[in-house]
């Protein structure tokens, strides 16, 4: 692997979809990231615990990017024991890749403006760079701490590649309309998900029976 920036792209992935894929790869083609670490949280410390453990969602997020060497799982917050910390996943991975190496964690505009919940979130410059995806339109926030925070240290994405770690960049992109959200509920209804998600991402989800598919089928036949 060469020495240019790498990005950082959490998430629960419960379950991971086209919406998140085609984020991570337009990404990695506009800001000339090397790749994209797709990190799937085994504790998310701000969410309910997710229907499927930590390590079947992995599955899913290893077999959706399968087929694409850009995007790379990361299962490293599974080998880890509680909350699953961005700031500590970005301390392991400066550790392991060098101080000089851009890291560029992304994250959606929702996640930034709830981002001073987040576990020593004022840290998490000192490891890596902060990519906002934003549809096209959508502005910084303007006042409070964020904003405060955001104005001290905003970039372009021009800068990232100049630095290992510091700024926060706004990068506006298409977005798909898939939430996962979306996608439980729909399965939870009896309803096919198809062509929101990748096939075999869709296959692995009624082979485990998971977010209840399969359900009506198995009551059918007198399984449940």
């Amino acid at each position: 692997m060469s020495s240019g920036p790498i990005g950082i792209f959490g998430g629960t992935f419960n379950p991971i979809h086209h919406g998140h894929l085609r984020s991570a790869l337009e990404l990695k083609q506009s800001l000339a990231l090397d790749q994209v670490r797709l990190v799937p949280a085994a504790e998310p410390p701000l969410r309910r615990a997710p229907e499927l453990s930590a390590e079947q969602r992995a599955e899913l997020v290893e077999q959706a990017v399968a087929s694409e060497p850009g995007l790379v799982c990361d299962r490293r917050e599974l080998s880890r024991q509680g909350p699953s910390y961005t700031v500590d996943t970005l301390v392991e991975l400066r550790t392991e890749l060098g101080t000089d190496r851009p890291l560029c964690l992304i994250v959606g505009t929702d996640i930034l403006e709830r981002l001073d919940q987040w576990h020593r979130w004022e840290e998490l410059l000192d490891f890596a760079h902060l990519v906002v995806i934003a549809r096209p339109g959508w502005r910084m926030p303007e006042t409070g701490r964020i904003a405060s925070w955001v104005e001290e240290h905003g970039g372009v994405s021009a800068d990232l590649q100049g630095s290992p770690a510091g700024l926060v960049v706004l990068q506006q992109q298409r977005q798909l309309p898939i939430s996962a959200t979306e996608i439980r509920d729909m399965i939870a209804a009896g309803q096919s998900p198809r062509y929101l998600l990748p096939d075999a991402v869709w296959d692995t989800i009624q082979r485990l029976g998971a977010y209840g598919a399969g359900l009506e089928r198995q009551e059918q036949h007198g399984i449940c």
